[in-house]
């Protein structure tokens, strides 16, 4: 919420504005690095931003983040100020874009809405555990937990007899004991913070273990990984995946979520169109907005305002407001959305499998839930 109404102040400010939407550093040689970030400067440059604005740029890319690639990074900048820089973790979502002018394009930092969504990583052994709170944009929100566990289990491999199942019995004992320490870390996390889901990867026993001793709230988010990225040489893909699957699977439930309130009682909540959603955000009636991502590079345009209603369509009144620019149809309703304290979704294509062939079809019109009745009852 404080990371809406942060970008709803900057968008009520005025302009010019250059933004830049590029990949995030990568782990390519430097020298590959180093030409990425000149040709960034050079196409900022091409664009309209003033000096001072490509300079702002050129000292923001020397500025790496310390986030895995791939990664994507959105800046806005005015007046030589970089006002916005955000990272997100994940490869960009869509292409490289520029823009210089009144009017700031937003979508593509709107397109990682679902950045600020909070969960657990628990990477877990038999002596202990590592837990993280991590949000999508930034993984790491914290410096992680470190469980030290008891260390003086034994292997179960043993000469066999009484000695041997006793020591199985003492291992077992120092393993739950483990995983009872790492389950109350989570369980207080889960508590406090209000994770959406919790990634469980690690040694398969103390999965287990760490499962049985898990609060009900907490065993109900878990999202089990069966990898062990705890052991030498451990490859961290299956974890990555399982993440961004969460993540996917979280983003199509929660737009599912908005569609399905926007339809209850013969869908006397919601809005469907061009028009009536724009009509819907000059009355600041939209709850959230939902756009599809094939919306984004429609030729249709609406005016950008410099105050309330924010957005018009041709011949539209608009009061005292005063046209800023003509814009994409997409960030014309995105920006309303967000200066009227409204969310914004955007549905991107599911492409099924990873070969499968992008569905021909246009985009679907912009969809809203609404804070209140079009036609409430009398």
């Amino acid at each position: 919420m404080r990371e809406r109404e942060h970008l709803a102040e900057i968008l009520a400010g005025s302009g010019p504005w250059s933004y830049a939407y590029i990949d995030g550093a990568g782990d390519s040689p430097q020298v590959v690095e180093q030409a990425h970030e000149r040709s960034v400067r050079d196409r900022f440059a091409e664009i309209g931003a003033s000096e001072a604005d490509v300079e702002a740029l050129a000292e923001a890319l020397t500025d790496r983040p310390g986030i895995p690639s791939p990664s994507a990074r959105y800046l806005l900048i005015r007046d030589g100020e970089v006002v916005l820089d955000e990272d997100f973790a994940g490869a960009r979502l869509g292409p490289e874009r520029f823009g210089h002018g009144p009017v700031p394009g937003i979508l593509p930092l709107l397109r990682h809405s679902d950045e600020s969504v909070r969960f657990v990583v628990v990477e877990t052994g038999r002596e202990g555990a590592e837990v993280r709170l991590e949000t999508a944009a930034k993984h790491s929100e914290r410096a992680p937990i470190d469980v030290a566990g008891r260390d003086d289990s034994v292997p179960k491999v043993q000469a066999g007899g009484w000695s041997h199942a006793r020591y199985q019995r003492h291992s077992e004992d120092v393993w739950m004991h483990n995983q009872n320490e790492v389950a109350d870390v989570v369980d207080r996390l889960v508590r406090e913070h209000c994770p959406k889901f919790v990634v469980v990867a690690g040694d398969v026993r103390a999965r287990q273990l760490l499962a049985d001793a898990l609060d009900p709230a907490s065993s109900a988010l878990v999202v089990d990984v069966d990898t062990h990225t705890r052991a030498d040489g451990a490859d961290g893909t299956a974890l990555e995946e399982a993440i961004r699957s969460s993540l996917d699977r979280f983003a199509t439930e929660a737009i599912h979520d908005i569609l399905d309130r926007a339809a209850a009682d013969n869908g006397s909540r919601g809005a469907e169109g061009v028009d009536a959603v724009t009509h819907a955000l000059q009355q600041a009636q939209v709850e959230a907005l939902v756009l599809d991502a094939r919306l984004v590079d429609s030729d249709s345009t609406l005016i950008a305002l410099d105050a309330e209603p924010w957005v018009a369509a041709a011949g539209d009144a608009t009061g005292e407001a005063n046209a800023l620019a003509e814009i994409p149809v997409a960030e014309a309703l995105a920006r309303a959305a967000v200066l009227t304290g409204a969310s914004v979704l955007v549905e991107e294509d599911d492409p099924g499998a990873p070969d499968a062939p992008r569905e021909e079809r246009l985009g679907r019109e912009p969809r809203a839930l609404l804070r209140w009745p079009e036609d409430p009852p009398s």
